[in-house]
């Protein structure tokens, strides 16, 4: 996560979470050398599971994602159109930290710990 989760409410009460995601991904280009790239993801999570990732996320906490795309657009301040996707959270799991600085998480050994499984409606936080 590139920033700490951002917590807010509905009119209505209902919890939304903003998680500013980083996805890094290696590849070798034409001349067989490695380049890096970066992308960067807004994932919306909504209910008890919102305040679930907001409890125990932080900046550089790993998570995995499930999800659907949604866009939506709006006017800003200098009223040009402006349009977004992001991903609405179906699934969220919080992966274990790394075992140290040079240590990758894929290759810890340990499975992620489940904490939100939205699949039921979106209702339901499981913390293990």
């Amino acid at each position: 996560m590139t920033k700490d989760p951002e917590l807010r409410y509905t009119p209505q009460g209902t919890a939304v979470t903003t998680l500013r995601l980083a996805s890094n991904n290696s590849f070798k280009d034409k001349s067989g050398q490695v380049q890096k790239d970066t992308c960067f993801i807004n994932v919306i999570v909504w209910a008890q599971a919102a305040e679930a990732c907001n409890q125990y996320l932080k900046k550089g906490s790993s998570v995995f994602v499930e999800g659907t795309l949604q866009s939506r657009s709006w006017q800003d301040q200098e009223g040009k159109n402006r349009t977004t996707i992001e991903v609405r959270a179906a699934r969220v799991q919080f992966m274990p930290k790394a075992q140290g600085a040079d240590s990758k998480q894929a290759d810890s050994g340990v499975e992620p710990q489940e904490v939100v499984n939205l699949s039921d409606g979106g209702e339901s936080a499981d913390i293990i």
